[in-house]
């Protein structure tokens, strides 16, 4: 119908000039997330995408599962497809794009040849690309269905129409071998998605976003990687007054590939994110990849989760509070204590080139700035006088950048037993300083 023909019909409608390429663009990005399900995955005509998922069966639970997981996959990135599922990829074909008849259900499923001759018997010979251009001679000798057509000689329906209609039927009923250019997934992934309209609120970018991840989930798998740190670019308009995109780096404790896990991060990063101006595009770019860490064999589970598990749950705190709020204990190679002991990223992979069984015993909370003592019958004291029960350790240190220190640290108790870490300061008049609290 003409775009005349159909504002006449419907004035409502909206009609749009067909992009070639954005349809392409479109079909590869389905294919990049179907990826994850099996390697061999390649386009067709006709807007098709084949899957050979044999060798997946047994890890999706059977062809009704993989189906369902590949439908909800398409459907969560935003299209709408009918899906066939075949012994051969143009039987699949073909039963995707077969509609309905009088009295007879439709189905698009065969498991077994023997199905599959039956549905496709019952299909319009018009439903194979090669015979259309002999659809009026093969209408009028009556051969309407693709059964009629398989019972017509073969050496005179080779002499009336091609080779090509007859190697299409023999792949359509696996007489013959089916041969594909399976996509080669890229080096690196990059995905762009344009939006419909400028967008100023941070949360509503969280559907293209995820359409973005669920391409990442395809490409991590099909390359057995995980993912350690990805960036979303938020494209802001152009002209006069560009600014440059707005990064969103997002860093993984632990490589992950699942679909969940990485947009829930996404979602917790989006909703703490302020728009400097209206976003009209985003991108999501892989910076750092690790291979992907097979499953467990422990028999019996760990108590309070797995590694993996508290490293998902600082991933979810960092997102939710920010990097400079989720911090570890960590140790710097200087003598001083207040340098030594420092706080980073929980996420931050951490040397145990300090770790020592040889290491002397510290306090596990030192101050940020040590409380001088009062001094009562020569005595430190702090709510009570101090006992000095092991020492001294000397600590001369930091000439190096103009922050000399010359303590001697002692262990004293006080009268309830309590244990406190203490210091003679000897670079000026000699005085007594708390600097640690032991448990």
């Amino acid at each position: 119908m003409r775009a005349g023909g159909v504002a006449t019909v419907s004035p409502a409608t909206i009609v749009l000039d067909r992009n070639l390429d954005k349809e392409g663009i479109a079909l590869n990005a389905i294919a990049i997330a179907l990826l994850q399900f099996t390697p061999e995955v390649t386009c067709a005509d006709d807007f098709c995408i084949l899957l050979d998922v044999s060798a997946s069966l047994t890890l999706f639970n059977g062809p009704l599962a993989i189906c369902r997981r590949i439908n909800a996959s398409v459907k969560a990135l935003g299209f709408t497809m009918t899906l066939g599922a075949a012994p051969t990829a143009t039987g699949a074909w073909l039963l995707s794009r077969s509609h309905r008849k009088k009295f007879r259900p439709l189905r698009h499923r065969a498991v077994t040849m023997k199905t599959l001759t039956a549905l496709l018997n019952h299909l319009s010979c018009t439903s194979l690309s090669a015979t259309l251009p002999y659809a009026e001679w093969l209408s009028g000798i009556g051969a309407c269905t693709l059964g009629d057509l398989r019972k017509l000689p073969r050496p005179g329906l080779l002499r009336r129409t091609d080779q090509h209609l007859l190697e299409e039927l023999d792949r359509a009923y696996g007489l013959a071998p089916e041969l594909f250019d399976w996509i080669k997934t890229p080096a690196t992934f990059s995905a762009r998605m344009e939006t419909f309209d400028r967008i100023e609120h941070a949360d509503a970018l969280m559907f293209g976003a995820t359409r973005l991840i669920l391409q990442l989930i395809g490409w991590l798998v099909s390359l057995q990687q995980a993912v350690s740190i990805f960036v979303l670019h938020l494209e802001h308009e152009r002209g006069r007054y560009a600014i440059a995109p707005t990064e969103i780096e997002i860093g993984l404790a632990e490589s992950a590939w699942h679909e969940e896990h990485l947009i829930r991060l996404l979602q917790e990063r989006l909703g703490r994110i302020e728009l400097v101006a209206p976003v009209i595009a985003i991108r999501l770019e892989v910076r750092k990849v690790t291979a992907m860490l097979p499953p467990t064999m422990s028999l019996f589970p760990e108590p309070g989760g797995s590694p993996a598990d508290l490293n998902r749950l600082l991933e979810l705190l960092i997102a939710r509070l920010g990097k400079s709020n989720v911090l570890t204990p960590a140790c710097v190679d200087d003598y001083r204590p207040e340098i030594c002991n420092t706080w980073v990223p929980a996420t931050d992979k951490l040397s145990n080139k300090n770790e020592s069984s040889n290491i002397v015993e510290r306090p596990f909370w030192i101050l940020a700035k040590p409380i001088a003592l009062l001094m009562r019958d020569d005595r430190p004291f702090y709510g009570s006088p101090l006992k000095l029960v092991r020492g001294p350790e000397r600590v001369e240190a930091g000439w190096w950048d103009s922050q000399t220190i010359a303590r001697d640290y002692f262990v004293a108790q006080n009268t309830e037993s309590s244990c406190y870490w203490i210091y003679l300061e000897r670079t000026s008049e000699p005085h007594w300083f708390l600097h640690g609290l032991y448990a």
